[in-house]
């Protein structure tokens, strides 16, 4: 096993967050106009992101993308991350970059030099705090196995995959050659199933990555019941535990379970005053469960940690922290 000074490195979308508080008239226009799933993930051109954009009120801009969101948890905890993603070499690019280095997360992915500009999601926020989001891709599907260092992979403790990114065969590919170099160098390898959505357009493949390169999965009750096919999540989670040596299953105000090897851990939900935007739980979840995983805490106090980032996430708009999350370790 080689020696690891990282303790996780994400791969997944290098993305600009939109974020706009709408009103449900707006938001079942917008679904009835464009057909967006509410309270899901639909994917957008760039001339649907413009004209979106345009009709948003009041809008927060930050740099965004599931994993990276987790990574930015990871690094308000304390640990030490790194991030692979791909941006254009552009304006929002180099936001994003020195957004990531400036939060103390590592990342140097070299930037598309010709071809679709950086990637951003439009999240609509609804009155009870559920977001609806379009994303653009734009630059962050390029990602290539060119873009995964060996070196990198080999020196972090755990990979984190993020699933939104499987939708393109470049970086299924990129997926797999991470995957490979961390087992090589003895290391886990994890995955966020991301969406049910993306679930049902990707299960054979997301399946097979489960079973043969996976270690560690984090899904809520729809992905891990669409990534099984079962109506029921106590069957979905009995076929997961087949699958991979630890899964961290979120179930929204009823907490988690993590199962691990024939057993089963129960975590409650933290408690939050109010629900103002649920953008970013499933990220804090996974941050702050791989923080106290990779700094040897049990698999119970990891989850109360996750549960905890959540809940601070929730209780505001955007899907980052706002707090300094290593205050909650003594919680």
């Amino acid at each position: 096993m080689s020696e690891a000074s990282i303790a996780v490195v994400a791969v997944g979308n290098a993305l600009v967050d939109v974020l706009s508080k709408v009103d449900d008239a707006f938001l079942d226009e917008q679904c009835k106009k464009y057909g967006m799933e509410k309270g899901a993930m639909t994917l957008i051109d760039e001339q649907r992101a413009v004209e979106l954009y345009t009709q948003m009120p009041d809008k927060l801009e930050a740099s965004g993308g599931s994993a990276a969101n987790t990574m930015a948890g990871f690094a308000s905890f304390g640990g030490v991350g790194a991030f692979v993603g791909k941006v254009a070499d552009d304006t929002v690019g180099q936001t994003f970059k020195n957004d990531m280095n400036g939060i103390g997360v590592k990342y140097n992915t070299q930037p598309l030099i010709a071809g679709p500009p950086t990637g951003r999601c439009m999240i609509l926020v609804a009155p009870d705090g559920h977001r609806t989001m379009n994303t653009f891709l734009g630059a962050s599907v390029e990602l290539s196995p060119n873009d995964i260092d060996r070196n990198l992979i080999f020196s972090s403790k755990i990979t984190y995959l993020e699933g939104y990114l499987f939708d393109r065969e470049l970086a299924k590919q990129a997926f797999i050659t991470a995957a490979e170099y961390a087992h090589q160098a003895g290391h886990r390898v994890a995955l966020t199933l991301s969406d049910p959505f993306c679930v049902d357009r990707h299960r054979h493949d997301f399946l097979t990555l489960v079973e043969h390169h996976v270690d560690i999965l984090f899904a809520n009750e729809e992905e891990i019941k669409s990534l099984y096919m079962q109506q029921d999540f106590k069957d979905a989670k009995s076929a997961v535990d087949d699958h991979c040596e630890i899964a961290v299953l979120t179930r929204s105000e009823h907490g988690a379970v993590i199962v691990s090897e024939g057993k089963e851990i129960s975590v409650s939900a933290a408690p939050v005053k109010k629900v103002v935007d649920t953008t970013g739980a499933g990220d804090q979840f996974a941050a702050g469960f791989l923080y106290g995983f990779t700094h040897g805490r049990s698999l119970e106090e990891s989850g109360k940690l996750g549960a905890l980032a959540a809940a601070e996430v929730i209780s505001h708009i955007g899907p980052r922290p706002l707090i300094n999350l290593k205050s909650l370790l003594a919680a």
